[in-house]
């Protein structure tokens, strides 16, 4: 079937039910520092149930790539590129593990909601009104809609505009740049780095 713009909301749908995984990180961890758990021991708790479902999720690719099982429902979201690769959500929750480990709770908070609304405008907006490409198959109506986003998302998270623009900027232009590797590992990870070392040299 080809991929249309109905295929693109399905997945970006499937996307958003990645923000569900993000507030069972932040309940597990609040819960376990209400019941008395040291910070570093709460997370720890928490970073390790994101790995137990990221295996959970290889444990299924596996299925799908080596031995061929079709998921049901998922099947029809998955770009024609990914029918022989791992599917984006496996570098999105590798994303998440390595931000929330590595960096500033908002500056990762920041650069995962970055990648899931930023990446969900400019693939909705450019498909459907992108007429001037920008570099390969982006568009310059994806790009501004997804810089747009990206800042809103800045300002409503982050305290500091020169974080907040580093921020939005990287992530866009990476979003822009990349096709054959996968956006959702590389944005939170780039734009994330960006914002820590921008919040360092202030």
């Amino acid at each position: 079937m080809a991929w249309g713009f109905f295929h693109e909301i399905g997945r970006k749908i499937i996307h958003i039910t990645i923000l569900i995984v993000l507030a069972a990180y932040f309940v597990i961890q609040n819960s376990l520092m209400d019941a008395g758990y040291n910070a570093v021991l709460a997370k720890q708790v928490a970073l390790l149930f994101l790995v137990a479902l990221l295996l959970t999720f290889l444990v299924l690719e596996y299925f799908r790539l080596e031995l061929g099982w079709k998921m049901p429902f998922f099947s029809q979201f998955i770009r024609p590129k990914e029918q022989n690769r791992m599917y984006g959500v496996i570098y999105f929750l590798s994303a998440t593990i390595i931000s929330l480990a590595v960096f500033d709770y908002k500056i990762a908070l920041a650069a995962l909601l970055m990648t899931t609304f930023g990446d969900m405008v400019a693939a909705l907006i450019g498909k459907k009104y992108g007429t001037t490409l920008i570099y390969r198959n982006k568009t310059w109506a994806g790009f501004l809609a997804e810089l747009g986003t990206n800042l809103i998302v800045g300002f409503i998270i982050l305290d500091s505009i020169y974080v907040i623009l580093g921020m939005a900027i990287v992530a866009t232009i990476v979003e822009t740049m990349v096709d054959e590797l996968d956006d959702n590992l590389l944005i939170p990870i780039f734009s994330g780095f960006a914002g820590q070392i921008i919040l360092f040299s202030l």
